[in-house]
């Protein structure tokens, strides 16, 4: 016997109860955890400003000199480990994508090391590089690629697919090889998906440039920790604003170029 519609809708209705109940009891368990109460919310704001509009402002535009050197480090970091991620999820899409992989193993396998390389964040990648190579635009860049290569792996997949398997059909049906279907059949289809991500990339690699350079990865980032730790707060200021500035002109230029292909 079928249950009726009351006693499906009673049924939803106790669920959508239970859900907002442990959503509420999860929030609140949290916000106890972390000492969050609005006093403490309202003179850390106030704090904020003051250390903004009294410390830090006006910037010190003398400076800006010094920071355009370390500005165009992040830029070349980002985009070195950009062109280097995307060539090698390229490769690695191909195998990880079920319904083009050679084995299932191997799709395994690629998937679970894009995984692991996409779960580490680029600022841990650093900390542990910095050990390795020093201080420097190779530990930013290098941890920019790893993690980069797992995001663009995974998406490239994805990518792979969602397409139309009729032209790799039709090529399949002459005696083309593996590698030969790939070629004709696929990239066509996916190149333009693949550069609109790989941009994509490429506007959150300055993002991330920006935050590891302050534990060791190089650029704008190291050059800004520097100038808060000697308590240089205007010339610091000075160089937020310009990763601003060159945050949103390569966002707007990416934009550009992806509404173009896609």
């Amino acid at each position: 016997m079928k249950p009726s519609i009351n006693h499906i809708q009673k049924r939803k209705k106790i669920q959508t109860i239970l859900i907002i109940g442990l959503f509420a009891l999860f929030l609140s368990w949290s916000l106890i955890d972390t000492g969050f109460n609005v006093p403490k919310l309202l003179n850390g704001i106030g704090e904020t400003f003051r250390f903004i509009f009294i410390d830090m402002f006006p910037p010190n535009l003398s400076s800006l000199k010094g920071f355009m050197g370390p500005a165009l480090d992040t830029v070349y970091m980002s985009f070195v480990a950009m062109v280097i991620s995307a060539i090698s999820a390229f490769f690695l899409s191909f195998i990880a994508a079920y319904n083009l992989t050679p084995h299932p193993t191997l799709q395994y396998a690629v998937r679970g090391l894009a995984s692991f390389l996409q779960s580490i964040p680029a600022l841990v990648w650093v900390l542990v590089l910095v050990a390795a190579y020093g201080l420097g635009l190779i530990a930013g860049t290098i941890a920019l690629t790893l993690s980069g290569t797992g995001l663009l792996t995974r998406s490239f997949a994805e990518i792979l697919e969602e397409i139309d398997m009729g032209p790799v059909e039709a090529v399949q049906s002459t005696g083309a090889s593996w590698i030969q279907v790939i070629g004709q059949a696929v990239v066509p289809q996916v190149l333009p998906g693949m550069v609109g991500w790989s941009l994509y990339k490429f506007d959150l690699n300055i993002r991330e440039a920006a935050v590891i350079g302050m534990v060791g990865g190089g650029g704008i980032g190291f050059a800004m920790q520097r100038s808060l730790s000697l308590f240089q707060y205007k010339d610091a200021f000075m160089a937020i604003l310009l990763i601003f500035t060159l945050i949103i002109g390569i966002e707007y230029l990416t934009n550009k170029v992806r509404m173009r292909l896609l």
